[in-house]
């Protein structure tokens, strides 16, 4: 089959790693969007083509001219777009959800209106648009106390301010409001572990692919800004048999079979975000696609064909399919620049890289937010730019060979978390 991949991050670098695995694949293309040359890891498994993905009608072109037989789609920005529904119409097959099912990431008011509709658990919301109103809902409601605050639209995962008390609240309601076509969502703060929880879905059914715990603060302790995420653990350590159980039957399922109830099902990888709170799993956010870094830390432990189950999932026919995993812990740690997730410094070139993709010893490196300069030397030009995965026994022997790896990888400004896996 020919495959063609849209994204160029460490999410699609690990898509393209299980999709290079399969035996049904014939060749792979990538077309990794604003990344200059394509990314230089994704490079040593296809060929990265310089295509606009905002471009529906080049995307729908170059899958016709090089007899593309799927069409996988990374980001999230292209299925909000609608990219899924262009080449739907066009009769190629894609995996991914159209642009109405993607609502469930592209508006916090819509996921959060939907859960209501369900019957699915989440924490009380409210949605405003007006500043002074917003205000005064957390004048009354909280009482000077902690809240959570969401910019309704996308924000490559860092959209959410957590609030610890009213002046912090105020502060994120008029940066965000300050847009005239902005609008917030203001939540209830709930308390306990996080864990992300990954569907594969066709429509009407869903299998499970994996889970994991993400990390999404800058610094050690959970300390800092919220950033895409420095780190995550697969499996989720706290999603035990009998809370994975309630989620999946609490909130998957009815995800899935509500969107079929009114009129969008959803077809693609389906990320449900869960606080596990003493009173059982609740949504914090829906992603509609593969998260990142989770991606990195969920699919090297898939021993089983995803080309073959996103294939089959096009056509609904997932109750067909029962994934199987490597029972051994990764843990992914992500490496970026100095300043991230605020401005940064790029191009300083990375030494310590052995090759495009390391894939031995039960470590891999996944380039994330990597160029390639004149001299041909690999160079950090994105704000998370590498992301390292490692397999072990248990937590502690992964961490040891991610960190072990870490060790030998430099460049000007680069810094890490210290701490994934160990909490």
């Amino acid at each position: 089959m020919n495959v063609l991949l849209i994204g160029g991050g460490g999410r699609e670098h690990a898509l393209a790693d299980s999709i290079d695995r399969s035996p049904l694949l014939k060749k792979l293309y990538v077309a990794s969007g604003n990344i200059e040359g394509g990314n230089p890891g994704i490079a040593n498994l296809a060929e990265c083509v310089p295509l606009d993905i905002t471009d529906h009608a080049a995307v729908v072109s170059f899958a016709k001219t090089n007899a593309i037989d799927l069409v996988v789609i990374g980001p999230e920005a292209p299925l909000v777009d609608g990219l899924a529904d262009s080449l739907a119409a066009a009769a190629i097959a894609v995996f991914g959800p159209s642009a109405l099912a993607a609502m469930l990431e592209g508006s916090k008011e819509f996921a959060r209106d939907f859960c209501a509709r369900h019957g699915i658990p989440q924490p009380a919301y409210a949605p405003f648009v007006d500043i002074n109103a917003a205000k005064a809902y957390i004048e009354t409601r909280f009482h000077g106390g902690a809240c959570v605050i969401k910019a309704d639209g996308l924000a490559a995962g860092k959209g959410v301010v957590v609030a610890d008390n009213q002046a912090e609240a105020f502060a994120a309601i008029e940066t965000i409001l300050a847009n005239t076509d902005a609008s917030i969502v203001i939540e209830d703060r709930i308390y306990g572990i996080e864990a992300s929880l990954f569907a594969m879905v066709d429509g009407n059914d869903a299998v499970m692919i994996g889970s994991a715990q993400d990390h999404k603060r800058a610094f050690d302790g959970d300390l800092g800004p919220n950033t895409g995420g420095m780190g995550a653990v697969s499996p989720a350590p706290a999603l035990t048999d009998e809370l994975l159980a309630k989620a999946w039957s609490e909130i998957v399922i009815p995800t899935a079979k509500g969107m079929v109830d009114e009129g969008n099902p959803y077809r693609g990888f389906l990320y449900v975000g869960l606080m596990l709170t003493t009173d059982g799993p609740q949504v914090i956010e829906y992603n509609c696609r593969f998260g990142d870094p989770e991606a990195e830390a969920i699919l090297p432990r898939l021993k089983s064909d995803l080309l073959s189950a996103m294939i089959t999932a096009t056509s609904g026919g997932l109750r067909q399919v029962n994934f199987r995993f490597d029972a051994r812990v990764a843990v992914t740690v992500v490496i970026a620049n100095g300043g991230y997730p605020d401005v940064y410094e790029k191009g300083h070139v990375i030494d310590g890289l052995d090759a495009p993709l390391e894939h031995h010893n039960d470590v891999m490196v996944f380039h994330a937010g990597t160029g390639v300069d004149d001299n041909g030397n690999i160079t950090a030009m994105g704000g998370r730019v590498l992301a390292i995965t490692a397999l072990g026994d248990d937590k502690d022997a992964a961490r040891k060979k991610a960190y072990n790896r870490i060790d030998s990888i430099t460049w000007h400004g680069a810094f890490y978390r210290r701490d994934i896996g160990n909490t």
